[in-house]
């Protein structure tokens, strides 16, 4: 199965705290990375992780075996999504593009963008990245 997922949920992968069958695909779009930087940082100001750890986890993300897309069709997508839904930015619809184009399914921890797959792409828990599932 192909699954699309948000930057937390990349950030568990990469902390080790979620495996993913080697099966699944994952796909997200261009801005997971950044979107999983500014979560690392927040994190770090916050004082829930130490530099180091954050930036332990950065790597760990830039080794992670995911496509990220940035293309011309699904920024079109996100576009007609986030006017749809006449939402004031276009975060949540280039998730939602990239998991409508490219996925079986999405896997997110964020709730917002949770909220915004309804009527755009089915949802999947994150155990359904584990193996054996899905199929």
């Amino acid at each position: 199965m192909r699954y699309a997922i948000d930057a937390a949920v990349a950030l568990e992968i990469a902390a080790g705290t979620l495996a993913v069958d080697p099966a699944h695909q994952l796909v997200g779009p261009g801005r997971l990375r950044s979107d999983a930087m500014g979560i690392l940082f927040a994190a770090v100001r916050e004082g829930g992780l130490d530099d180091g750890q954050a930036r332990g986890q950065l790597e760990a993300l830039a080794s992670l075996k995911m496509r990220l897309l940035n293309d011309r069709v699904s920024r079109a997508v996100a576009w007609k999504i986030a006017v749809s839904r006449e939402w004031s930015d276009l975060v949540v619809a280039e998730y939602l593009a990239v998991a409508s184009l490219q996925a079986d399914a999405l896997v997110a921890l964020d709730p917002a963008l949770a909220a915004g797959a309804e009527g755009v792409v089915d949802l999947a828990p994150v155990e359904a990245l584990g193996r054996n599932s899905g199929r």
